[in-house]
């Protein structure tokens, strides 16, 4: 995917919405895979030439793993022009070592969110752009729907708690044009050494959607229109049961 596309995407999403106002502080949280850099390549340069100015910065949660080795990320945050803080926890040692977790997904990602918002506060930033795109979407309903639960996915959230904006800017991005972009633009993808990565119930459900895609080309984009617009009963992009 070219750059002028995704920019596209991102913007088409961006106005929609109306998910950037004048003066945001926005951080970018940057795990290192193929979506959040993505996300990070997006919003620098959209921050070149929207109407609407905001800051951003780009902030990265380590776990702890030996060998996360962050020196690409850094140098391309330093090209793209963007402030990159690193916030060091041992989180991955409390999850594996310390509590022994059996389904440590869930505690991992509670202790990764809490130390990303105490970093955004900290920065003084006021929204955090999450690297969530089309078929991140359509695998949460199917997960709400498997696991008999509401999982919302608003494509902007205010977090009371926090005082911090959830904006979503690659939802109109498929996941293949990720992948095509990562390849076309050479990002430094980091590799994930989460030894749970994988294996998660989002992972089936990745599977699963793909193959239906396949044996029903096309069908993933019907449902996500068909989220957008509240044909699928009881849930919607908007988190509006």
């Amino acid at each position: 995917m070219e750059l002028q596309r995704l920019l596209s995407l991102t913007r088409k999403a961006v106005d929609d919405y109306q998910m950037i106002q004048e003066g945001d502080k926005i951080a970018v949280g940057i795990s290192g895979g193929k979506d959040s850099l993505t996300l990070l390549y997006a919003m620098a340069n959209l921050r070149r030439f929207y109407p609407k100015k905001f800051s951003l910065i780009a902030i990265t949660v380590d776990l702890g793993y030996e060998g996360f080795d962050l020196t690409p990320v850094k140098l391309l945050c330093e090209h793209l022009q963007v402030e990159y803080h690193i916030v060091s926890t041992e989180i991955a040692k409390i999850i594996f070592s310390d509590k022994n977790e059996a389904s440590p997904c869930s505690l991992c990602a509670k202790l990764r969110k809490g130390a990303l918002n105490q970093k955004i506060k900290e920065l003084g930033c006021n929204k955090v752009a999450y690297a969530h795109h089309m078929d991140d979407i359509i695998e949460t309903m199917f997960l709400s729907m498997f696991m008999r639960t509401v999982l919302s996915f608003a494509p902007v959230t205010h977090l009371d708690r926090s005082g911090i904006t959830v904006i979503r800017p690659l939802m109109y991005v498929p996941e293949a044009n990720v992948i095509g972009f990562l390849h076309k633009y050479h990002l430094p993808l980091v590799k994930n050494p989460c030894p749970a990565d994988g294996e998660t119930k989002r992972e089936y459900v990745k599977q699963l959607v793909r193959q239906i895609n396949l044996e029903n080309p096309g069908v993933k984009k019907r449902i996500f229109h068909a989220i957008c617009t509240g044909r699928i009963e009881g849930w919607n992009i908007n988190g509006k049961q």
